[in-house]
């Protein structure tokens, strides 16, 4: 469903992302894993053509980002940092308007606003204005406003971000729900537990480069140490001391 061929994006002489390859697949939820400025905003919003790699190639259940970046609009879904709603609108007039921009009938629409309304339980939201609006509440809205059209692929950006403990439990679960039908969810966050409870693969992300891939439990078992942070920790260390070897090489 997601397949990425060395991936670059350059600003400059700074490279944000550096020869990304990676593949997921329908069914699952993928993980990137990585501290701030990492890369994996970078990523995930190449993916979803809001910006235009350097090099290299991507594709979206075989539509390529760059050729057919609006077949791939189509079938993401994205929610990231930065994301904001019209304050004069409410809910569910913000959900009726996306969901007219993806092509859905009025009757298809109402449909969808039922569903998410019982998923992410939207009842208290949708008919209040966006300005009145918490930030865990703002939060529930755009992730229903990437779920309108029911895409293939869903990209989540610190998605639990700015939610209070019980609105990012229901967002857990919901992504978990999302796990059993045919969808790829990829899952962008540097909360530990959370790469532990939802995803079934997940690659650590780091300078822009992928460190490496696998299960939680692969990962840990081959860093040799008894848990993810301690794995993940040793892997930045370990990047770390490869680039000061190849600086010393260079120099």
């Amino acid at each position: 469903m997601l397949k990425i061929d060395h991936l670059a994006k350059a600003y400059g002489p700074f490279q944000a992302l550096k020869n990304v390859t990676l593949e997921a697949h329908s069914g699952e939820v993928f993980g990137l894993l990585g501290a701030n400025g990492a890369g994996k905003t970078t990523l995930l919003r190449t993916l979803a053509t809001l910006l235009r790699p350097t090099s290299g190639t991507a594709s979206v259940n075989g539509h390529d980002i760059v050729r057919d970046a609006q077949q791939v609009r189509a079938q993401i879904g994205l929610v990231s940092g930065g994301m904001g709603l019209h304050d004069r609108l409410t809910g569910r007039e913000t959900l009726r308007y996306f969901a007219s921009l993806y092509g859905l009938s009025a009757a298809r629409a109402e449909e969808r606003i039922a569903t998410l309304t019982g998923q992410l339980d939207l009842s208290d939201l949708l008919d209040v204005r966006a300005g009145g609006f918490s930030t865990g509440m703002r939060q529930k809205i755009v992730v229903a406003r990437a779920l309108i059209h029911d895409p293939r692929v869903l990209l989540l950006d610190e998605a639990a971000s700015g939610l209070d403990v019980l609105a990012r439990r229901t967002l857990l679960d919901l992504v978990t729900a999302l796990r059993t039908q045919e969808r790829l969810i990829v899952y962008s966050t540097h909360v530990m537990s959370e790469v532990e409870e939802l995803c079934d693969r997940l690659a650590v992300i780091s300078g822009g480069e992928v460190l490496k891939v696998g299960t939680v439990s692969e990962l840990v078992a081959q860093s040799g140490e008894s848990n993810l942070e301690r794995a993940f920790f040793k892997l930045l260390s370990e990047q770390k001391h490869l680039h000061q070897e190849r600086g010393t090489a260079r120099g």
